[in-house]
This record gives structure tokens, sequence and C-alpha cells, in this order.
């Protein structure tokens, strides 16, 4: 299966069948189906489509007539170059029930077209546009059309405007989250001085910290200058005497239409810089907030190899169809279709083609562009930096495409440069700043523009994001709660621990005392005959003197 444009030519819509057309890949590659013993029945082909996910659909129809089932293939994108060209080797019966090329006599074309690949074509202000799909999102910066149907001879207005009210809603609902767990904690440590009791958490010092931390990131303004706030009552929300937040509705309005682009920085994490040619891409939680320079040394640049005179034309089979293809650390041999191109920009078109379909390269996402100019071929890597390079190593149509000795090569470079002060890891076109320094782990992405000082990215911790970082360190598996917790199961362990020592004691203690009180109850029992003993014997003694 190979997908492009079908040019010129007429279209019979009786037969749906082209004549005198041409067919040009886009080169987005061949995509292959194999049909054998296990699948060649029209369901088997239909499966064996739909679970190759090429892009292509296949579905069955029955139309009621006498030969009732029909194949019916759909190509997933529209547009004007998704056209469907099918090619069938290895078996006479199934390519003539699917082989079929737009660019071929009628008798060539197996399959009837039904619905013409095409692009949607409307005038925005005067301005004609022609795109590939029915959503879309480049041609006013920022907003995305949906073209449902058509309105030829007449005009349709579109007002654009921000939706400042997701927005309100958003920071409303930040603002009932905070008071929400700021209530749960009060209500937690509660004291009621009329019945002298408290809750169950009355006095915990942990909840009185979470307060206090809670409170702290509010007090606190947003540093980094990736927003044009610093605090929330910039923008209408201000903490109350009993410790919740409020909304000013009209001053949150305001901002929201004076500033509306303003608010990620003051609620996320974000970056900003004013070069349209850098895009901020991200950062790590060491990155502290701040202002950033930055400095460009050197432009990435893409690897691609030249040829070193014309292209030969004439591709034929066993003779100059191959080639030996390095693309970015990877290998594979392609595989050129014999034919006598129109044009070198035709050949350029097969070329990218086969290339962009080989397995190996698909599955590392390795493309190329293949380009002509005055008839030599370029082949262009589209990754960027020091790991995208393109050679033609061998095979036996590197000398008929003027590649042979390798050609011109051309391997890519990455970006160089330094972030605050301090040379950053290059990757392709990205820069990061290395650890050791507070822009540590800071992300851009320089696709243009000059070498030398860019200005500065400015990066913030939002206040979201900073109770998002607070949410994480007290709930983690190593946060205050958590070790609070731990502390109070070793306390209550601790507790246990001390009882049971205690009982053993009591137990050694009572058998101590029994045996003590039976050994004094000896005593007395002893003393007891003794004392009854001297008695009768003092009364023998004072009867025997009287006498």
């Amino acid at each position: 299966f190979d997908i492009g444009t079908i040019a010129g030519g007429t279209l019979d819509t009786v037969t749906g069948k082209y004549t005198g057309a041409s067919f040009t890949t886009n080169g987005s590659g061949v995509k292959t189906v194999t049909i054998d013993a296990t699948n060649n029945s029209l369901s088997g082909i239909r499966d064996a489509i739909n679970s190759a996910k090429i892009g292509v659909s296949a579905t069955i129809v029955n139309d009621g007539g006498t030969s009732p089932h029909r194949l019916v293939l759909t190509e997933a994108s529209s547009g004007k170059a998704n056209s469907v060209k099918v090619s069938v080797t290895g078996d006479a019966a199934l390519s003539t029930l699917l082989a079929h090329n737009p660019a071929a006599a009628p008798a060539g074309q197996a399959l009837m077209q039904t619905v013409t690949a095409q692009n949607a074509e409307f005038k925005l202000d005067g301005i004609a546009v022609s795109v590939a799909t029915n959503t879309i999102s480049d041609v006013i910066a920022g907003v995305t059309l949906n073209l449902a149907k058509t309105n030829s001879g007449s005009t349709t207005n579109i007002s654009v405007s921000r939706d400042t009210a997701s927005v309100s809603s958003a920071v409303n609902s930040f603002v009932k989250s905070y008071n929400d767990i700021s209530k749960t904690l009060k209500d937690a440590a509660a004291y009621n001085a009329a019945t002298k009791q408290g809750t169950i958490l009355n006095g915990e010092a942990a909840v009185r910290t979470i307060e206090i931390q809670l409170r702290g990131v509010l007090s606190a303004p947003v540093a980094g200058g990736a927003s044009a706030f610093s605090l929330l009552s910039h923008i209408g929300v201000t903490l109350q005497k009993d410790g919740s937040l409020a909304v000013d509705g009209a001053k949150l309005q305001a901002a929201l239409d004076s500033n509306f682009s303003e608010f990620t920085g003051l609620f996320a994490a974000a970056g900003k810089i004013k070069d349209s040619l850098i895009a901020y891409s991200g950062a790590t939680s060491k990155t502290a907030s701040g202002a950033y320079d930055v400095n460009v040394t050197q432009l990435a640049t893409q690897g691609n190899v030249v040829g070193a005179g014309l292209a030969g034309l004439a591709i034929t089979t066993g003779t100059n169809d191959a080639l030996l293809v390095q693309l970015d650390g990877l290998s594979a041999t392609v595989t050129l279709a014999p034919a006598t191109y129109a044009s070198a920009a035709a050949l350029a078109a097969e070329v990218q083609s086969k290339i962009n379909s080989a397995a190996g390269f698909v599955a590392a996402g390795s493309t190329v562009t293949v380009t002509e100019s005055a008839g030599v071929l370029k082949i262009m890597s589209n990754r960027y930096g020091s790991s995208s390079a393109v050679s033609i190593s061998g095979g036996t149509g590197q000398a008929n495409l003027a590649f042979n000795g390798g050609g011109v090569i051309t391997v890519g470079l990455d970006t160089v440069g330094s972030i605050n002060g301090v040379a950053a890891t290059s990757s392709g076109q990205s820069l990061t700043s290395p650890a050791g320094n507070a822009s540590e782990g800071i992300s851009i992405k320089i696709t243009g523009g000059s070498i030398g000082a860019r200005g500065t990215v400015n990066y913030s911790q939002g206040y979201a994001y900073q109770f998002e970082k607070l949410a994480s360190t007290l709930l983690g598996t190593e946060g205050s709660l958590s070790s609070r917790t731990k502390g109070l199961d070793q306390s209550i362990k601790d507790i246990g621990g001390q009882r049971a020592v205690l009982e053993r004691r009591m137990v050694e203690i009572e058998i101590r005392y029994r045996a003590q009180f039976t050994a004094l109850d000896l005593s007395i029992s002893s003393m007891t005959k003794t004392s009854s003993f001297l008695t009768q014997q003092l009364a023998i003694i004072s009867n025997n003197t009287l006498r």
C-alpha cells in the first residue's frame, strides 16, 4: 500500500477509474500486508489489513447484488495527498482482485474509486486556504476551526474570544479546595471551651505544623518572573482574618481581561522566554525559580547526503534498484520500483517513500526528506543533532543516483550553549542545564535564530505547583505525616513493651509478697504458739508461787 496524490487525467464517475492520470507518493512509506493460505478469503483479507494498522481500514459491504460482498478500503487520513495505490506480487488471482494503480490504464485499476481524496478549501478574510483536514489549528494562531459544512456563495463570521469563564472557575475551585483543607485541619484540632473538651487531634503539633506550612506558601510571592503576577492578591484572591481565602470577582475578571496568558505562571510551574525561536521545554523538582541567561554558540543541524552528480531516472530491477542506507545509526536495504521516472522530483519521492518504509527505520522513528536540485538528489534526516546522519554505503543503485563514493556527507550538529552561565548539556535542538547550579534541570529548545546572547528564560513555581509539592512531601512515604505516624506507632509499641515488663514485674512482686506473707503468717503462728506456751508457763509459775 502506497499513499500519495493523483494528478491530471480523467475520472470516469461510472466506473470509478482514471485515464491518463499520474500518481506521486507522499513519501510516508510503503506498507506491506501478507496474504497466505490462512487468510485468503475476503474476510481474511479484511482482517489482515485492519490488523496491520497501516492507516488503511477495510470493511465488507453487502450491496444486495448477485455477487453482493464488496471489499471497501478507506484511507484514515484525509486530503488530496492521501489516495491509495495497491501493488500485489506473488499471486495472480489476488492481483486481479486488489492491484490498483491510478496511474495505469483502467485495466490496471482493480478497485473502483467512490470517494475522491480532496483537501478542505475555504477563504479566510479573502485568503484562499487549502488543507488536508476539516480540523484546522494553524491558520489563526491559538484558534481551531472545525469545518462542518460548505457555505459556498455566502460568508460566516467568526468571533474569537478568550474562555475566561473556565479560568475563573478554576481559580474559585482552587480557593474552595484551600478553604476545605484549612477547615478540616482546624476542626481536627479544635477545643470547645464550654464543654472543656477537645477533638482527638487537639494539641497535636503535626496539625499546627501543616497549617503553618500552608499559610507559608500563600505568604511568599511567586519568584522567577514567568508571570506578571506574583501574589494571589494581584488577581483578587485575599487571605481573611479567619485564615480562609476569598475571591473578589470583579478584580479577578479585570486581571483575566488584561493579562489572560499570565495566569499559568501564577499557579503552575512555568517557563517563559521572549525569543520566539526558543521554547521552554520543562524543568525538574531541583530547578529553582529565577531568571537565567541563555547564550547560544552553535545551532543544531540535520545530517544529510548530497549526490555527487545528476541522478539517473531509469531504474531497472536487479540492475540499479537497490540502496544500502545508513540512517541515524541504523542500516537497511531498500528497493526502488522499476520505472523511467518523469523527473528527478518523482524519483526523489520514490526514494523517500522506500526509505521511510524500511521496518528498522519505522521502528526507531527515523525518517528522511528527499529533495532534488537541478537533478541532484539530497537525502536529509528529519532528526537534529550529532545522532542525525545519512549515507548510501552500497547497493546496485548507488552509482546510478550519484551516491558512489558516498556523495557529499554532512553529519548533524547539536545545539551548543549555556544556561545561567553554565555550559548546558546538548541533545539535538535542546539544551538542558546540568546539576550543581540554580537552573539545574531546566530545558529549552532552540529552533533557529542567531548566535550569542538570546535573552533570559524565566522559571516560576506557581501556588498550585507549590501546594502539590507540599502535599507530596506531607503524604509521601518519607513525609512528615508518615514520620509522625511511625513515631506514634513506635511510642505505642514502646508503651506495649513497657506494659509487658511491668506486668512481669507485678507477677514477680506478687510472688515475693505472697512468699513474704506466708513466711510472716508462719512466723506469727509460731509466735502465737510461743505466746500461748509462755502464758501457760507463767500461769503455772504464778500458781506455784501463791501456794
